[in-house]
C-alpha cells in the first residue's frame, strides 16, 4: 500500500472512531436520575453486548475513557455535595440556637423579667449587661451585612421557616451524596 493510501485508509479509520466518540454520549451510559437530576450509571452485565450496541461498534479503550470521565464528574459533585453537607451542619445549629435564644427572651418578656448577659467585648474581656426584654423586639443578621429588627413572633416565624428549609436541603444532600458514591462504585467496576 503506498504512503497516499495508507493516508486515506487512516482518516477513514479516524472517521469511523470520530463516529464511534459521537455516539457515546452520556444518555449512552447512564439510565434515568434520581430525584435532583443526579444520573444513574448504567451496570454493564455484558460489555460486548453494550460495546456492539453501537455502530461501529465501541472499543474497549473507548468505553473505559466514557466511563472514566463519567467518574471523575462524578468525583467532582460528590466534593460538591460535601462542602455542602458541611455547610448545614454548621448553619442548623446557629438557627437552633438562635430559636432558642428568641423563646427564652419572650419567656421572659411574658414574665415581666430582664435577662442578665455577658458579651464579648475583645479576645479576652467580657462585660455583663442587663437586657430589656419588655420591648418584644430582637434584631437577627439575614446576611450580606444585612440586620433587620423583627417581633419575637416574627423572628420565630423567619427562623423555623428557615429551620425547616435547612433541614429539608440538609436530608435531600445526604441522599444525593449517598446515591452518588453509589454511581461511583458503579462507574468503578465499570472501568474494572
Amino acid at each position: 500500500m503506498s504512503s497516499s493510501e495508507n493516508k486515506e485508509a487512516t482518516g477513514t479509520t479516524a472517521s469511523n472512531n470520530d463516529e464511534a466518540i459521537a455516539n457515546i454520549s452520556l444518555e449512552s451510559i447512564t439510565e434515568g436520575t434520581n430525584d435532583r437530576g443526579i444520573p444513574a450509571t448504567k451496570f454493564l452485565d455484558d460489555i460486548d453486548m453494550f460495546a456492539n450496541s453501537f455502530k461501529p461498534p465501541a472499543s474497549s479503550e473507548l468505553l473505559i475513557g466514557a466511563y472514566s470521565d463519567l467518574y471523575s464528574k462524578f468525583k467532582a459533585y460528590e466534593q460538591q455535595l460535601e462542602q455542602k453537607k458541611g455547610t448545614y451542619q454548621e448553619k442548623l445549629p446557629e438557627i437552633e440556637k438562635s430559636i432558642t435564644l428568641v423563646q427564652h427572651l419572650k419567656t421572659k418578656k411574658d414574665n415581666d423579667e430582664k435577662v442578665v448577659t455577658r458579651y464579648n467585648l475583645a479576645d479576652t474581656i467580657y462585660s455583663k449587661a442587663e437586657v430589656d426584654c419588655s420591648q418584644g423586639i430582637v434584631n437577627l443578621w439575614l446576611g450580606a451585612n444585612v440586620m433587620l429588627e423583627y417581633t419575637y413572633d416574627e423572628a420565630l416565624e423567619l427562623l423555623k421557616g428557615k429551620q425547616e428549609v435547612a433541614k429539608k436541603d440538609y436530608k435531600d444532600v445526604t441522599e444525593d451524596l449517598t446515591f452518588t458514591r453509589n454511581q461511583i462504585i458503579t462507574s468503578e467496576v465499570n472501568i474494572s
